[in-house]
């Protein structure tokens, strides 16, 4: 649906019925359309956005791009007319890349930190190599008022770490939420 972008409608209707049961409970936050890297801004790009809105439906999408050409205010338009949340990302500062910009433009607003292993991003034997990774308090820091802001700017809000080596992603989660209560944006958890 997002790598090859050949899927006819049958498999956009397989996909929305598979989830149906998360949906009517209550338990769907937003299906993420992660992009390949290859995929750049064009119309045709944009043409495979607009269909892919007309097939998924009314249901809440998240569009992770992984190139920065998309970087650019008509990309964040067409998100906007789409309906489709900006999937904000922290990753490695290497060229091509996205930056770590925080903006919301759909209803739900999504935050995603891969990790910034820098040298395995690329060259790596095994994929989780890239995600080997643990975020330090001050690396998350810059994050809070980009939180707070994409709060104030969505109905919704999903902060994810796909820092997942040795359970570092659920170290770093522990940690920014410690951030986000301590900054009075999470009520204090219930013990």
């Amino acid at each position: 649906m997002t790598h090859d972008r050949d899927a006819d409608e049958s498999v956009f209707s397989a996909f929305t019925r598979a989830i149906a049961p998360f949906r009517h409970d209550g338990k769907l936050a937003a299906i993420l359309a992660q992009f390949p890297f290859s995929f750049k801004p064009s119309e045709p790009s944009a043409d495979w956005l607009r269909t892919f809105r007309r097939l998924i439906g009314d249901l809440p999408v998240v569009v992770e791009f992984r190139n920065t050409e998309w970087m650019a205010e008509p990309t964040f338009a067409l998100l906007e007319e789409l309906g489709f949340g900006f999937c904000c990302v922290d990753e490695p500062k290497l060229k091509g890349l996205l930056p770590p910009v925080a903006r919301a433009t759909g209803p739900v607003a999504y935050v995603r930190f891969h990790g910034r292993n820098a040298a395995k991003w690329y060259h790596h034997d095994q994929a989780w190599e890239r995600y080997d990774y643990l975020y330090t308090r001050e690396e998350l820091s810059a994050w809070v008022p980009k939180v707070a802001a994409l709060s104030e700017h969505s109905q919704a809000l999903y902060v994810y770490f796909n820092n997942h080596y040795s359970a570092q992603a659920v170290t770093n989660a522990a940690l920014f939420r410690e951030m986000l209560t301590d900054a009075s944006l999470l009520p204090e958890p219930e013990r």
